[in-house]
């Protein structure tokens, strides 16, 4: 469990050396990070393909709200977590 606070301001992006991935011969996503690999699952993938560095927290979660037709406060609840754990294992910046 992390005690990072994912604000919904924030402008999540992938630090410098890290790389979201699809690896063709496995048909797999990879997060490729130094010295490791993260095998994110296909929600992981539709949030950090999001990721981009422009669009904040708050935009990312409406995005998936309407893509998936699914309740906002549940997808905010799950993103935040979801962007809080990447950040405190240092693959993910939040400015």
């Amino acid at each position: 469990m992390t005690d990072i606070e994912v604000l919904s301001a924030a402008v999540p992006k992938l630090p410098r050396g890290v790389r979201l991935r699809r690896d063709e011969v496995r048909d797999q996503w990879l997060l490729l990070a130094p010295e490791r690999v993260l095998h994110p699952d296909p929600v992981a993938v539709a949030v950090l393909e999001r990721c981009d560095g422009v669009r904040t927290v708050d935009a990312i979660v409406d995005d998936l709200a309407t893509a998936y037709a699914a309740p906002r406060e549940t997808i905010e609840a799950d993103v935040k977590k979801m962007l809080a754990d990447l950040q405190a294992k240092r693959v993910l910046d939040l400015d």
